[in-house]
Order: structure tokens, then sequence, then C-alpha cells
């Protein structure tokens, strides 16, 4: 996989049209979480770094195809004192394959509060790597290879009857630069990175169709990429073919930097019938 500032260095071609290049990937759709890190790229190239993003939704529409590049086109929806918002779409072959709203804010004083961090081991007590199938997941070491990851066992009595969940440590294995927009792309990227296979762990043996439908990220707090980071992952429901997942990522401190809901499809696949 490219690194990661290679994926979030789009091109300026206009005034609000950028040009995101193709990523060698194994996947046979672009990864989601690289069309919404260039989209939200775009809509920050746009914005006053004075108001940085504190949310984004967005739809994947349809699938993108990893070998073509993929032109963004920004709204300036509003420019405002305290808020901003931008809407980007990414067009392919003039086909809108993902469409993102994203809002920033100057930020204000005010109250605080959060829920506390999950009680679990840190990245350097965990032997790395991620599992899948019942073995090392070696299609995450391949396709991520710049991101080192660590799996986290579930805390002791915070199982959920019904509810799928799964954690792990990650970060982006070198140093990035200081400017924050570079983090922000980073966290987008990975904000999608195994969230929609959470639902499908309460159904081991189920042979599945799916893709992710929407995404939102709120940035909470700021943080680094290249440090590490706790992604709590967890669906509550499938129903209907779809499943709804979302996450919560805190930093070492225990801060609670982002939080993010995708819903995705998740149909089974059936058998063909026996000729008769």
């Amino acid at each position: 996989m490219t690194d990661i500032q290679d994926v979030l260095s789009i091109e300026q071609l206009d005034a609000d049209v950028f040009l995101g290049r193709p990523v060698p990937t194994r996947m046979t759709r672009t990864f989601g979480g690289q069309v919404a890190g260039q989209a939200m790229m775009a809509a920050v190239g746009t914005v006053d770094p004075a108001q940085p993003v504190h949310s984004l939704h967005g739809y994947f529409l349809r699938p993108g195809v990893p070998d073509r590049p993929t032109v963004f086109l920004v709204d300036r929806v509003r420019d405002g004192r305290s808020f901003a918002t931008r809407r980007v779409s990414a067009v392919q072959n003039g086909e809108t394959i993902f469409s993102m709203s994203a809002s920033f804010h100057r930020g204000d004083d005010g109250p605080e509060h959060q829920v506390s961090a999950p009680a679990v081991p840190r990245p350097e007590e965990l032997a790395p790597g991620v599992s899948g199938n019942g073995g090392p997941d070696e299609f995450f070491a391949a396709e991520w290879p710049q991101w080192e990851a660590a799996e986290v066992p579930a805390p002791a009595g915070e199982d959920v009857p019904g509810r799928a969940r799964q954690l792990l440590w990650v970060r982006y294995r070198h140093r990035l630069p200081d400017d924050p927009a570079v983090h922000v792309g980073a966290l987008t990227y990975l904000s999608d990175m195994r969230l929609l296979g959470t639902g499908a762990l309460l159904h081991p043996g189920t042979r599945l169709q799916w893709a992710s439908l929407d995404h939102a990220l709120w940035f909470l707090r700021p943080f680094r990429a290249d440090e590490w980071l706790l992604y709590d992952q967890a669906s509550p429901s499938a129903a209907s073919g779809r499943t709804f997942n979302e996450g919560r990522i805190t930093d070492v401190q225990g801060r609670l930097v982002a939080t993010v809901v995708q819903e995705g499809l998740m149909r089974s696949v059936r058998e063909p019938h026996a000729a008769r």
C-alpha cells in the first residue's frame, strides 16, 4: 500500500476541483476510507485553517474502480464567522461514487465531559497484528503494511448479548507532518478499516455480500494518527440485509478523540439451486 501522504496528496485542477490518483490495492473496489480521506482533503483545502473540521457525513453511491483517478468537486455551501460547510462529490467516468458534507468550526469555550475509555492493555503489552478467520489477518497486513495494529481482548464483564464487538490499537508506522489536515485525512482513512466486518462477527460461516453504504465521523479532540489510537468497534444491530456499526476512538491518555457511525450492506449469498 502507498504511503498515506501519497494517498491523501490530491492535485488541484481548477477552483474547487481536485484530482485523486489511483492507489495500488488488492481490493476489487476502491477502499471507502481512501475516497472519504481524499474527499476530506479536498474540502479542507478550501477552508480557513482556523476553522478545523468537526464532522463529516458521506454516502457511498457506487463502487469506485481502483485503477481509475477520481475527481473531487467542492461546493462552498457556507462560510461563516464560526462555521463553514462544504459539500464534496467524488466522480469517476462522469458518475458520482461518493457524496460528502463536512462541517468546520472555529471552536468555543464550554463545559466538557466524556465517557471513560475501556480498561484494556496498552499496545506495548499486546502481540502485534490482528486476526481473522481463526488465524492472522493476512489481508490487513498486506493491504495496510504502513499501519501498525494490535488486537485487544474485549474487557471482562462488558459483553452485551446481541452486540458484536472488536477492539484494536492502531497507528501509522512513520512520523507524519504536524499539519492537522494530514492527521484528519489519515484518521478518516483508518476509520473505515475493519468497521464493516464487525457486523459479521456474530454470523460465522455465513456467506455474505457486503459494502459500505454511508459513513459519519465526528472529530472531538486533537489527535495524531502516528500515535496509538484505540478503535473500539461494535455492531448493535443487523436487519433487512443491513448492518449498523459504530466506533469510538480514544488516545493513550484515554481522551475520546473521534466517534464513527456506519451502515453497510450485509446480505446473505444464496446458494444456486441444483439442476433438476
